[in-house]
């Protein structure tokens, strides 16, 4: 599961910074604290009924804190039938089942799945996430556009979210009206001033401050424009710059949120966090490998619908499972490496492989 910025790390943040900063060195190891605001942006213990961007985006590499997508590679490979992958399913099913997605992923039915049909069926997958999103979001617009004019304001949808926290919608709307104050708590004041600035960031022209259903979904699924990704990508940046230079080093990226490693056991979350990131950012991210991620290289890697970035992906999961070194992958590899392609694990994969298939 992607490590999240928790809420306990904002509150050690006062006892450690100071000395963090004091220790702080060069060295890609020292964990550099992160100066920029360290602040949950969305909470996380989000209500079914809340209406808010997800800090989840399926088929995305990064989190919108800047984690790394630990799914990513299911997500892309599974698609919509990511879910039916459960560690408590039946072993037999799904070993049945990944032979089913595996005749489906070598197009020319030659037993074995090149990069390039790998790369096409992360693309349809990818598609995949992306009619979902639109899907979710359609029912997420009308709960926001009751009267059904196509266009919402910044205070209806205001209005519509304070009443999913326990707030009287009549009341909040009449206030609202009224400008009067809404008496919010500090962490939902919060929460709308970081909505409002997405918000805004959403209206495209004309910039009436209204968003119609396709504004609407940019500003829940920011993957899906062009502008409002690299909305999302000045945020991570911001988030992780600890210089103020709009780039990412190496340092810069590996950082992690203030906090303090008390067992072994955190201590290895600690060096995961930053041998996994350090092999991200050298081996995918830096893309001219100068050891400075630029506001351009990141947008490239985190678009979804980069094809380049398909192939690419497409070669590291073969090459994971593939054990003959041919560049392709066959399916006896594929169920011996099903937990990385599906996140369950298969007893017994070889057997009567080839019978089944």
């Amino acid at each position: 599961m992607t490590l999240k910025r928790e809420s306990w790390c904002r509150n050690l943040l006062a006892a450690s910074l100071l000395s963090c900063v004091i220790l702080q060195t060069t060295d890609v190891h020292a964990r550099p604290a992160n100066m920029s605001a360290a602040k949950d942006k969305y909470p996380a213990n989000k209500d079914e009924n809340e209406i808010l961007p997800p800090d989840h985006m399926n088929g995305v590499k990064l989190e919108m804190d800047g984690h790394l997508n630990k799914d990513f590679h299911q997500e892309v490979f599974l698609g919509k039938e990511i879910e039916e992958f459960e560690e408590d399913s039946e072993p037999r099913r799904n070993r049945k089942k990944l032979i089913e997605i595996f005749t489906k992923v070598d197009f020319n039915k030659d037993r074995s799945v090149s990069a390039k049909e790998m790369q096409r069926w992360i693309m349809e997958k990818t598609e995949e996430h992306f009619q979902e999103a639109m899907m979710e979001n359609k029912n997420s617009f009308r709960a926001v556009d009751p009267d059904g004019d196509g266009h919402v304001t910044w205070d209806e949808y205001r209005a519509k979210f304070l009443a999913s926290k326990g707030f009287n919608e009549k009341e909040v709307a009449e206030k609202i009206k009224n400008n009067e104050d809404l008496k919010l708590d500090e962490e939902t004041q919060e929460v709308l001033e970081s909505l409002k600035d997405r918000w805004y960031q959403a209206d495209t022209n004309p910039n009436d401050q209204l968003l119609n259903e396709m504004e609407f979904l940019s500003f829940l699924h920011p993957e899906h424009s062009r502008g409002m990704l690299k909305y999302m990508v000045r945020e991570i940046v911001r988030d992780l710059d600890q210089d103020g230079d709009k780039k990412l080093t190496l340092s810069e990226f590996i950082s992690l949120p203030v906090g303090t490693v008390e067992n072994q056991q955190a201590q290895d979350i600690d060096d995961d966090w930053v041998r996994e990131r350090k092999k991200e950012f050298e081996d995918v991210i830096d893309s001219d490998k100068n050891g400075i991620v630029t506001m351009d290289e990141l947008e490239e890697y985190m678009d979804p619908m980069n094809e380049h970035n398909a192939l690419n992906e497409a070669k590291q999961m073969i090459a994971v499972a593939d054990e003959n070194q041919n560049h392709n992958l066959e399916l006896d590899e594929i169920l011996k490496y099903s937990e990385y392609f599906t996140g369950s694990k298969l007893m017994d994969y070889a057997r009567n492989v080839h019978e089944e298939f």
